[in-house]
């Protein structure tokens, strides 16, 4: 072990490194990108992504970002493509392939069998004059000075600047076919992300647990009702309409107040005029209002139908901040 190696400032060097490398690439972003990407849009096929080494693994990586925001896209490794995944590859799709040189042997087989077929191909490398670059309709040049790492040797800032522009590509595929959050919910249905983006107070109230009392119920009903309920509240009924809420918060300020609780009835408890919401809101909007209104229940009303009562905590254990 080298005593000497400065653990701290090689890491500062490293990310110091790369952060300046990227800003760089702004430079490189020309009409080449904005036809490129205006043609991507236009495609009816997919978006074919290739490399070879660490340059594939960068190109599994931006597959999976384009399918997430809107954009079909399979991965094929460069290596295997000659040996029968160019099958994957059908007439209306497109080819990014992906490498640091341009030169690597495996790339420079696979581009004549692409060009046969009448492929777009686009080019992710750093070098222009390049048999890739050359041979590609669309250049995006991800040119860095130097690796990261000892003797500029390992793959790291260059294949950091070849995930940037993959990025870059989908973020405004993205955008420019008006790619939403309501798409964005239906490729990420699992997880926090797909509940944030999907989830509506609907699937969280219980038609079960419907907390309710009269008007006129006694101080033993009304906690009867809220504790078998579990919910921490009840909605108060008079002659078929919701017209207020107790919550566990009314109970312990009356009793605070008064010594007499024996002859207390549910409208000298209740809040009038409570915060409801319809059935259909998002989780997070409904999370947004009991925040911003301090309270830790909402009651859910649909066309003036009582259907229950959420509790910030239902939200909050779903994942949802």
């Amino acid at each position: 072990m080298n005593s000497k190696f400065d653990i701290v400032k090689r890491a500062i060097e490293t990310i110091d490194n790369q952060s300046s490398s990227i800003k760089n690439l702004s430079k490189y972003i020309d009409d080449d990108f904005k036809n490129c990407v205006e043609f991507l849009s236009s495609i009816n096929g997919r978006i074919i992504v290739t490399g070879i080494g660490k340059s594939a693994i960068i190109g599994m990586k931006i597959v999976a970002t384009l399918n997430s925001t809107g954009s079909p896209a399979v991965f094929m490794h460069a290596g295997e493509a000659l040996h029968g995944d160019l099958g994957i590859i059908q007439k209306n799709d497109a080819v990014i392939l992906i490498s640091k040189s341009g030169n690597t042997s495996e790339i420079k087989d696979l581009i004549p069998f692409l060009k046969n077929s009448n492929i777009k191909l686009i080019a992710v490398s750093s070098d222009k004059n390049s048999y890739l670059s050359k041979n590609c309709d669309y250049f995006l040049k991800s040119f860095v000075e130097k690796e990261a790492g000892f003797n500029n040797l390992a793959p790291t800032t260059s294949t950091t600047a070849q995930l940037v522009i993959g990025d870059a590509i989908a973020v405004c595929l993205s955008e420019l076919k008006g790619f939403n959050s309501a798409d964005f919910a239906k490729f990420h249905p699992a997880g926090i992300l797909g509940k944030k983006l999907k989830m509506k107070v609907k699937d969280l109230v219980d038609p079960d647990l419907k907390p309710l009392v009269k008007l006129e119920c006694n101080i033993k009903i009304i906690v009867a009702e809220i504790s078998q309920k579990m919910l921490g509240a009840t909605a108060v009924e008079d002659n078929g309409k919701i017209v207020g809420i107790i919550t566990d918060g009314d109970l312990r300020r009356f009793f605070d107040k008064n010594s007499e609780i024996k002859n207390a009835k549910s409208k000298n408890l209740m809040t009038s005029n409570p915060k409801s919401i319809n059935s259909d809101m998002l989780l997070t909007d409904a999370l947004k209002i009991m925040n911003k209104s301090k309270i830790s229940q909402l009651l859910v009303i649909d066309d003036f139908e009582y259907l229950g009562i959420i509790h910030i905590h239902q939200v909050l254990k779903e994942g949802i901040k």
